[in-house]
């Protein structure tokens, strides 16, 4: 039984309640912004993330939204769209964006849970953990392109050697 299972043992919980406690236990800033969002801070060693999931209960989705800021300049955007266009073949679980107009670097996912499925503590937690680890993982890379001027080949070798330099 993993450490967060014994917090939940109704499979009828809503998946934003399993989320705010998941928030309450890790003391990560958040704020319950309706019964179906709920926003976070989840501290990162690159960023401060800003994460926010909400359920849909229309299309049975809990979709998760990270972000953080990142203003490149307007030259570098053609590079940057290929560094996530690199980045999104490395990963299979979500995909980053770029929204300009705000300035936010975007990891998203959708877990779709029909017919009646539910996601437990368990999974919810490393759905959240693993949307920290590729942002932390490529925000060097993209950091590169953007004011390193390094070439998109080599920044995604950086991320390469981050997934394997860690322990």
């Amino acid at each position: 039984m993993a450490a967060t299972e014994h917090y939940f043992e109704s499979e009828d919980l809503h998946p934003i309640d399993i989320v705010e406690t998941l928030a309450e236990h890790h003391a990560w800033d958040f704020d319950r912004v309706a019964d179906d969002q709920i926003a976070m801070a989840v501290e990162g060693q690159w960023r401060t993330y800003s994460i926010t999931l909400a359920w849909s209960p229309y299309d049975e989705t809990l979709r998760l939204i990270c972000t953080f800021e990142m203003d490149p300049p307007e030259d570098k955007l053609p590079k940057l769209f290929e560094a996530l266009n690199a980045t999104n073949d490395m990963i299979w679980d979500g995909a980053f964006t770029y929204w300009h107009e705000q300035r936010l670097m975007v990891f998203r996912y959708g877990l779709i849970l029909a017919g009646g499925l539910t996601a437990g503590a368990e999974q919810l937690g490393r759905l959240i953990a693993a949307s920290v680890q590729n942002c932390e993982r490529f925000y060097p890379a993209f950091q590169l392109v953007n004011w390193g001027d390094q070439s998109v080949e080599s920044a995604m070798q950086v991320a390469l050697a981050e997934a394997y330099g860690r322990a």
